[in-house]
């Protein structure tokens, strides 16, 4: 009989990235990985294969867990019939839609994570198999983005009339900036700060 996985592979993964962030992919290894996931080397061969397979695991779990964030602020913002925002009180889809995103950029601390995370973008850029996973990531968050506007537009926060699929489309291509514009002059406080003061001076002209 086999032995049970004493580290599942989600916990494996996360171990990853978290060297991914101290390392970037360059200097990334299997022998970092493993230490930081307290396993032997040869496990995370056995589990993925190659340094490649590993971040190739790595990259396929990007969309999930972009779809995971906007859950998450949802379940954490909305009322507890789950409709956000609305007379009886609770955030709403705006609101909603800030507390994702800065959550998916708190998994950055520091400009050196976000150099690293942008070495990571080279491997989108370049590789076939990396683009295609990154393109999934890219229209997962614009579907989040999208339904929260429009769930605002429905719910009288946006002004009458908004175009939510272009207003979701300038969210996410501001949000993307954002990160860039901070990992290199560091204005705005932290990550999130910054994000946060970013996408409500765009969201401003266009709220009721």
């Amino acid at each position: 009989m086999a032995r049970p996985r004493t580290t599942s592979d989600e916990a494996v993964l996360r171990a990853a990235g978290r060297v991914l962030g101290r390392l970037g992919p360059g200097r990334l290894t299997l022998a970092a990985v493993a230490a930081e996931a307290g396993l032997a080397p040869a496990t995370i061969v056995q589990r993925f294969g190659s340094k490649r397979g590993l971040l190739l695991a790595l990259a396929r779990r990007a969309g999930p867990d972009a779809r995971r964030f906007f859950q998450d602020a949802r379940n954490r913002l909305t009322r507890p019939n789950g409709v956000p925002g609305g007379p009886a009180g609770g955030a709403g889809p705006l609101e909603v839609l800030l507390a994702a995103l800065q959550a998916m950029a708190g998994t950055v601390r520091t400009p050196e994570e976000m150099a690293n995370s942008l070495a990571f973008l080279q491997l989108d850029l370049t590789d076939p198999e990396f683009r295609e996973l990154a393109t999934l990531h890219f229209g997962i968050v614009g579907e989040e983005i999208t339904a929260l506007l429009a769930e605002a537009a429905a719910a009288g926060d946006l002004a009458p009339g908004a175009d939510t699929a272009a207003l979701a489309r300038s969210v996410h291509i501001a949000y993307n900036g954002v990160l860039i514009v901070w990992a290199m002059t560091g204005e705005g406080g932290t990550l999130e700060q910054a994000l946060h003061a970013g996408l409500d001076r765009l969201l401003a002209p266009h709220r009721a």
